[in-house]
């Protein structure tokens, strides 16, 4: 049975995460060892040398980055810790913007191998990435050599809460291979013209839960990768950005499956597209499964609804040769409001492994310019109650 996340649950973790940081046993302030907030000092071995001490504590223990500004460099924050430890981030951390020297693939700040770890505070992580999009970020090419702001990986029982993620200069946070996240009033801000700067980038992790959370980006707001299973996003905004995505899936050979996502309550505001599952074609043999939209509200939204097997961008794939992800028990229910393209509703699946078992109930999406449109092509859909537009009709 898949896991549901239930407001007492986050309402236990959240009084649970609050005692750790509110404590007054273990505090390490990284002032105490040489950090400045003078906006020009590299904060990032006095932040190491209070998470050491902090980590190795028996006992619960928080570091601390009071109010102010300060640079922090590349940094990568490891456990495991001996006991729950939290990071408090009062102030406004800025990344370099030359990031050449930077160590390939480890972003800017980095936590990995943390059990009952939480991140939390008012604080901000500014990317600095305004000067660089769209210079190194060409629109046929991954920006694989800008860094993410925020990397979680093979993190446990966690939660990161209150703070803000702000012009990345690429992916704002990437979660890998983590068990047991918790996102609480998590914020990411970027305007729309910044390129290839996903909010909340999931793959290869388990039971991850994103709550209340505020994205505005340049591109997905959330995206899911292969080997995400039991993720859980509720009340989240969304806008500007491309919308809440499954995928892409399919582009790579021993893509893990994807089973049980769940999105409610989401409101989205003049992006892209909505709510998506999109695979490439001539792709090896994938899982998509168990796949669930309810309660979402759209606002003047591009492609509201939207399954596509012939994902591929800029042309870059083998169109003729259909995709081989089965994309299985998927529903949508309860989807209103305002779709900004004529065509509101497309079921685009593969016709080597057509989709099974997609359902759409209470259907309300109107078009400004018109009456309107769907398109269905490889599926036969489950249909009940009201259905504007007339889904799959002839």
């Amino acid at each position: 049975m898949g896991m549901k996340l239930h407001p007492t649950a986050i309402a236990l973790f959240i009084l649970l995460a609050s005692a750790v940081e509110l404590s007054d046993a273990a505090l390490y302030d990284v002032t105490k060892y040489g950090g400045k907030a003078d906006g020009k000092t590299d904060l990032s071995q006095a932040l190491l040398r209070a998470w050491k001490m902090a980590c190795a504590s028996v006992d619960v223990s928080s570091v601390l980055i009071p109010s102010g500004t300060y640079a922090l460099g590349q940094t990568i924050i490891e456990g495991p810790c001996k006991a729950p430890i939290n990071l408090i981030v009062q102030g406004t951390l800025k990344a370099p913007i030359d990031t050449s020297h930077f160590k390939p693939d480890a972003g800017w700040v980095a936590f990995q191998h943390i059990d009952h770890f939480t991140l939390s505070g008012s604080g901000v992580f500014d990317g600095q990435g305004t000067t660089l999009w769209g210079k190194k970020c060409k629109q046929s090419s991954y920006c694989g050599d800008l860094p993410i702001n925020l990397r979680f990986s093979f993190l446990t029982n966690s939660m990161i809460r209150d703070v803000t993620t702000k012009d990345s200069k690429q992916f704002h946070v990437n979660v890998l291979g983590c068990k047991n996240v918790n996102f609480y009033h998590f914020t990411v801000s970027a305007p729309e013209e910044s390129l290839n700067t996903d909010g909340i980038h999931i793959g290869r992790s388990s039971g991850i839960n994103i709550t209340n959370a505020n994205i505005k980006t340049g591109d997905d707001c959330i995206s899911i990768g292969d080997g995400s299973e039991q993720i859980s996003i509720n009340d989240v905004t969304c806008g500007p950005g491309h919308g809440i995505s499954i995928g892409s899936l399919g582009k790579y050979p021993n893509e893990a499956p994807v089973i049980g996502i769940r999105v409610k309550g989401a409101t989205l505001t003049n992006t892209m597209n909505g709510i998506r599952v999109k695979t490439w074609p001539a792709s090896p043999k994938g899982v998509a499964s168990d796949l669930h939209f309810e309660d979402v509200i759209m606002n003047n939204v591009g492609n509201p609804i939207l399954i596509d097997q012939e994902y591929c961008p800029y042309n870059q794939c083998k169109l003729q040769i259909p995709s081989r992800v089965k994309i299985s028990d998927v529903s949508f229910k309860n989807i209103r409001g305002t779709s900004s393209s004529q065509l509101a509703v497309k079921l685009v699946c593969s016709s080597g492994v057509p989709c099974q078992n997609v359902q759409l109930t209470d259907i309300n999406l109107k078009y400004n310019g018109g009456a309107a449109t769907t398109l269905c092509k490889n599926i036969k859909p489950v249909l009940g109650g009201v259905q504007v537009p007339n889904t799959c009709s002839a």
